[in-house]
């Protein structure tokens, strides 16, 4: 566990936290507690205008055995009202603190997407996705649960200084006692809050953990099954959620003590008030309608008292979920590394390009190549030799060590061989937030031999389900390209996009890429010959270097190791297992 801040420090937190918040939607606030003030004002006046009732109408009712109309009706008038006014200032505050809490969150939501979006692709791949969506969703809720109590409890104030004043001039020597009570539930609540704002911290940290895990274990949910993992997961996520259970646990601990201490405090000083009083009465200090009004304003201000307490109990758990946030939003915007430059030409040159994930072990170490426009080029190698990184390079998802690239000042698009698909409709899979026509999303689909979209109960307008659940492999593969094809890229780059396709199928989406996007730069990691035989032009990635680009038949007579990559291609499937390990890249 780290170290906490004194007592100062706290109160900093503190306020800096409410005036961070309030800073998003002032206004709103503001109007919360002027509702507030109303409120407690009001409340206040009802106990002077209990203790008038009793006197002037109910006990000289009966000193004088006479009824007095207008002192009733002014009586009842004055109830109703006080207690509409009040009403009035219920519904302000409940509804503008409501709007000013929400309308926060959704300003921090905001905030938060804004720094992911502007993070380079590099750093969202170093991150834990689970623990940012915990940023971006219950670190927020967290941060602003304290503004809902805040605009009553704050009014809490204004009813103490009134009701003191109110206390003290009824009768000194109660009104003290009475009063003195108010600092007492005041310390108890910061001792409260002393004590169980670390164990906020904890949990909602570790809640960021298991928000992670839990994220994890659902992504690999098809491996964990497949490799009856099942009770590993479950160890492995009750293990960081006890750890969780321990935190709250313990903040639950202290927040029964201190509840218990709450209803204690002011109900013993209730029953000291009152036997107190039946003496001030009796002795003709007090009259009935005063001690009714002085124990009635005291038991008002109960509650209200535990509403200072309910939002200093919320403010550990606020805090810990705002400094989160501002951890990422203050994180510094990594700059992005990519060394892309744009032209107005067609073409694609990369100029003494280093790739790979350590600078010490470069993939590809100084290497160069152009592509031109209307290309078809292949990229071939065993696994592991840089294929992909090098179009996820080009792309623009993976920095290079060194070198540059040059590309068309127009659209680039690339396509997995593990696509992505959300949990919508085919047509906002595809468009992507973009307005395509019906005749471009049909020749979109056309191009990647997706027909069997119109087949679906809505055709394009189907929800597919998360990740595209209800779909095959070579179907949401297609979509996928679809997706990239409608944009009509000047350069689009194939990672193995085909792999799931029957060959027949291949054949035809790239013989229509061939033709309906014919001015495109098409890049694609090949593992088939099929592919590999129509190319315009073959990279090797080879152990050591990098042979071409070339054609298919200089690069087999330039290297015997691409023949020999080629001839395992070429086997059945269940020999080329055995003979070249892992040749599908």
């Amino acid at each position: 566990m780290h170290g906490y801040p004194s007592s100062s420090g706290r109160f900093r937190r503190a306020t800096t936290l409410i005036r961070s918040l309030v800073a998003y939607h002032p206004a709103l606030f503001t109007i919360s507690m002027v509702g507030a003030a109303v409120f407690a004002i009001c409340t206040v006046a009802s106990s002077w205008l209990l203790g008038w009732i009793i006197d002037e109408v109910i006990v000289r009712r009966f000193d004088t055995d006479k009824f007095s109309l207008s002192q009733t009706l002014t009586a009842v008038a004055l109830l109703i009202g006080l207690s509409l006014i009040r009403a009035c200032g219920v519904i302000v505050r409940r509804s503008f603190a409501g709007r000013a809490q929400w309308r926060t969150a959704q300003s921090l939501t905001d905030e938060v997407v804004d720094v992911l979006i502007q993070q380079p692709p590099q750093w969202q791949r170093e991150q834990s996705t689970g623990d940012l969506i915990t940023r971006a969703g219950v670190d927020v809720d967290a941060s602003v649960a304290v503004m809902a109590p805040l605009p009553y409890a704050s009014s809490v104030i204004l009813m103490m200084v009134i009701a003191a004043y109110g206390l003290i001039s009824n009768d000194i020597a109660l009104g003290i006692a009475a009063t003195a009570v108010f600092p007492l539930l005041i310390g108890l609540n910061v001792l409260y809050q002393r004590k169980v704002d670390r164990w906020f911290d904890i949990a909602q940290g570790e809640l960021g953990s298991l928000s992670a895990a839990v994220h994890e274990s659902f992504e690999g949910v098809t491996v964990v099954k497949a490799f009856g993992a099942e009770n590993r997961e479950t160890e492995r996520l009750a293990v960081i959620a006890s750890r969780v259970q321990s935190a709250r646990i313990e903040a639950i601990k202290l927040r029964s003590l201190f509840e218990a201490a709450l209803d204690f405090v002011p109900n013993l000083t209730n029953i000291c008030l009152i036997i107190g009083g039946a003496f001030r009465v009796r002795s003709g200090d007090l009259t009935v309608g005063e001690l009714a009004s002085f124990i009635y304003m005291f038991t008002l201000l109960v509650f209200p008292l535990r509403l200072i307490g309910y939002a200093l109990s919320e403010m550990p758990r606020s805090q810990a979920g705002f400094g989160r946030i501002q951890q990422l939003r203050h994180s510094p915007i990594v700059a992005d590394p990519r060394k892309i430059s744009h032209h107005t030409g067609h073409s694609l040159s990369i100029t003494s390009l280093s790739i790979g994930h350590d600078a010490d072990h470069p993939l590809t170490h100084n290497f160069s190549a152009s592509f031109a426009p209307s290309s078809f080029n292949a990229i071939v190698g065993y696994t592991g030799c840089g294929k992909s990184t090098l179009l996820q390079t080009i792309a623009g998802t993976i920095p290079p060590l060194q070198g540059s690239i040059l590309t068309p000042n127009s659209s680039l698009c690339l396509v997995f061989q593990e696509p992505f698909l959300f949990g919508t409709s085919v047509r906002d899979n595809i468009c992507m937030g973009l307005d395509f026509s019906d005749p471009d999303l049909r020749w979109a689909l056309k191009v990647a031999e997706a027909d069997f979209v119109f087949q679906l109960p809505q055709g394009v307008d189907t929800v597919i389900g998360e990740r595209g659940v209800g779909l095959s492999g070579g179907q949401r593969q297609r979509i996928a390209l679809a997706r990239a094809v409608v944009r009509r890229p000047q350069v689009l780059l194939l990672d193995d996009t085909t792999s799931a396709l029957d060959p027949n199928t291949e054949i035809n989406v790239l013989n229509n890429i061939r033709t309906e996007v014919s001015d495109t730069i098409v890049i694609a990691v090949a593992s088939r010959p099929s592919l590999i035989a129509m190319a315009d032009t073959v990279m090797f990635f080879d152990v050591d270097e990098i042979h071409g680009p070339t054609s298919h038949v200089e690069l087999l007579i330039q290297s015997d190791q691409y023949r020999l990559l080629m001839q395992a291609y070429e086997k059945p499937q269940s020999a080329s297992n055995d003979q070249v390990e892992g040749v599908q890249g």
